[in-house]
């Protein structure tokens, strides 16, 4: 019993060693129901926090304690909620939080000010905190599969973003806020209830060279009426001639990969 106990503890030091030394906490698969002690002890060390495919349904406030983390992934949990802590790891650049059960997002994921990351497909959202306009850093807003009915009018802030993921929700416009981002670069929006676009979409937005409307009640002639059309056609264009002089295999949709109806 002894010797089962001190093998037991030794694992436990050696696992620690080795999560100081790398930086790196991989707890994959592993029917978790809670954050590790152990992880916490750590704290300054961790880079990386890797906690996908488990059956954990709270985040301690103490995760506060890892403040240098970099990369934090809690896919394929039960999470309900975010403590407001979270918002202390102002180190963060990636934070995904896909297939969970969360409802909202805490105000203070706005302090989040270095992250360039964020995803949060797969929840029950109805609606992102405005403070989401803060991330001026942010390059991929990931939210896919959740209820909302809007985007924040706050999103117009997050001047860095150059690829928005929001397909299968019930999104029925646009804020016009999303014109001023003059990064965007792909917009999916497949499955919403959009019946326009913000009037100064394809104008304002010049990096524009994707965007996908399946499943909603918008035409492609209403889509080619939208001022700045011929601009979008023109840069998808150019996308894809340069795929084709840097001889690179496209698939048989050519020209039309850009726009999906």
């Amino acid at each position: 019993m002894g010797c089962c106990a001190s093998k037991g503890r030794g694992y436990a030091a050696n696992q620690t060693t080795m999560w100081r030394s790398t930086g790196i906490v991989a707890l994959r698969d592993r029917g978790l129901r809670a954050l590790p002690r152990e992880v916490l002890e750590v704290d300054k060390f961790i880079r990386t926090l890797d906690l996908t495919n488990n059956k954990i349904a709270m985040i301690p406030m103490e995760i506060s304690k890892l403040f240098n983390m970099q990369r934090l992934v809690l896919a394929q949990n039960i999470i309900e909620r975010l403590p407001a802590s979270l918002g202390d790891i102002h180190s963060l650049k990636v934070l995904t939080l896909d297939a969970n059960k969360l409802r909202t997002l805490p105000d203070e994921l706005g302090f989040l000010v270095r992250l360039e990351q964020l995803s949060v497909a797969g929840n029950m959202l109805t609606s992102l905190p405005e403070t989401l306009g803060n991330l001026k850093n942010l390059l991929i807003l990931s939210v896919s599969n959740n209820n909302l009915k809007y985007l924040p009018q706050s999103i117009g802030s997050c001047l860095a973003l150059e690829e928005v993921r929001a397909n299968d929700n019930s999104i029925e416009d646009l804020p016009p806020s999303i014109c001023q981002l003059i990064h965007l670069k792909s917009l999916s929006l497949n499955n919403n209830r959009l019946h326009k676009l913000p009037p100064m979409l394809l104008r304002e937005c010049k990096a524009l060279q994707n965007i996908s409307l399946h499943e909603n009640p918008i035409s492609m002639e209403q889509f080619q009426q939208t001022e700045g059309f011929q601009d979008f056609e023109a840069r998808r264009k150019r996308k894809f001639d340069k795929v084709i002089d840097s001889n690179v295999m496209i698939n048989s949709r050519g020209l039309d990969e850009g726009i999906d109806f």
